[in-house]
């Protein structure tokens, strides 16, 4: 990621962040190859969509999605309790995207739901983090549905990617909003952050609305 706008590192998505922009930032900056990692066993992925566990896929019956799920998380679990104590807490686990779990699991939410609170639990037992992807228009002919509610219940940063409400321009090519609901436990205090982005060849700009000219 870039910080435009002429702002120092320390302030935009950082501040609106937290620690867990410096991990991407950190990716970003040491040109992170995901086979390369992935072959040093840094990186893990799950292919929802053909996992296998002992017996079947979970797409081939309706009762086996629960199980899947299930297997999946166990999964996720040993790879991260195996890892040295010192490097758990800079684990991050990427859900991409949650409406691809639903695919899986048969258009079962409740076991989708039930999924997120386990790895959620993780986030507090084993000091890593959780980050999910969602994709509002599949969801636009709905009435704030229960996963999506749920999701921003657990979250304690919500992140929206929009295009601009004016439409497209040369040099900005949509906006983020970030809410930050804090670690303190309080609640009491939000910060909400609105930045414009420039999707650029390698890396995303951001900057305030109004400081480009």
């Amino acid at each position: 990621m870039e910080h435009g706008g002429g702002a120092s590192p320390s302030n935009l998505l950082d501040d609106a962040v937290g620690p867990l922009a410096g991990r991407f930032v950190a990716v970003e900056d040491s040109g992170c190859n995901l086979a390369a990692q992935r072959d040093n066993k840094r990186f893990f992925f799950f292919d929802m969509l053909t996992w296998e566990y002992p017996g079947e896929k979970i797409r081939d019956k309706e009762k086996t999605s629960g199980g899947g799920l299930v297997a999946l998380y166990g999964e996720i679990q040993k790879v991260i309790s195996d890892l040295p104590q010192e490097r758990k807490n800079s684990v991050t686990i990427i859900i991409d995207d949650v409406s691809l779990m639903e695919v899986a699991a048969k258009g079962s939410t409740n076991l989708v739901l039930d999924f997120l609170h386990y790895c959620h639990t993780l986030t507090s037992e084993l000091g890593c983090s959780l980050v999910a992807l969602n994709h509002e228009d599949i969801y636009s002919s709905s009435e704030r549905p229960t996963l999506i509610l749920q999701m921003e219940y657990l979250a304690g940063i919500l992140i929206k990617a929009e295009p601009l409400a004016t439409g497209l321009a040369k040099d900005v090519h949509g906006q983020l909003t970030v809410l930050n609901r804090g670690n303190d436990g309080q609640g009491s205090r939000y910060k909400i952050c609105n930045f414009h982005f420039r999707v650029k060849e390698n890396n995303v700009e951001y900057f305030y609305p109004g400081s480009r000219t």
